[in-house]
């Protein structure tokens, strides 16, 4: 199980993209060190106000918490993919591009994300196996 330093990813929990994300990434963390919340839940919340950002407002960006420091947009999804490891480590090259760039690219998917992917009536329940991995 993961440790206190474990990265924390909130995501959209009833976004198709984010939860595809939250899968992708369950089935390529082989030592299990990220945990997951989504940010509809109390600590999901509670991540948002800490990292500045509001519901309603940029609320499709997921929130990466990392060694007592959030990242959001895409500086979370870049640290995300280095953390990830193996050849998913390279995508982490794409910080050279300057912020407003990668954010800009971020925001106009969050902004599509439900025309895009569809959205769930509800947040994902995990399965009992990956079950210790969220938290509320």
């Amino acid at each position: 199980m993961a440790n206190d330093a474990s990265p924390i990813l909130f995501f959209d929990g009833e976004c198709n993209l984010c939860n595809g994300v939250v899968q992708f990434i369950l089935k390529r963390d082989k030592k299990k060190t990220f945990l997951f919340s989504p940010l509809q839940s109390v600590r999901g919340k509670e991540a948002m106000d800490k990292a500045g950002i509001y519901a309603g407002e940029n609320s499709g960006s997921f929130i990466l918490f990392y060694k007592c420091k959030y990242y959001i947009r895409s500086s979370a999804a870049l640290l995300m993919f280095r953390l990830l490891g193996g050849l998913w480590a390279l995508l982490y090259a794409g910080i050279v591009f300057p912020l407003f760039l990668r954010d800009g690219v971020y925001n106009l998917v969050a902004r599509n994300r439900y025309k895009w992917f569809g959205k769930r009536d509800s947040c994902m329940v995990p399965t009992p196996d990956v079950m210790a991995r969220f938290l509320t």
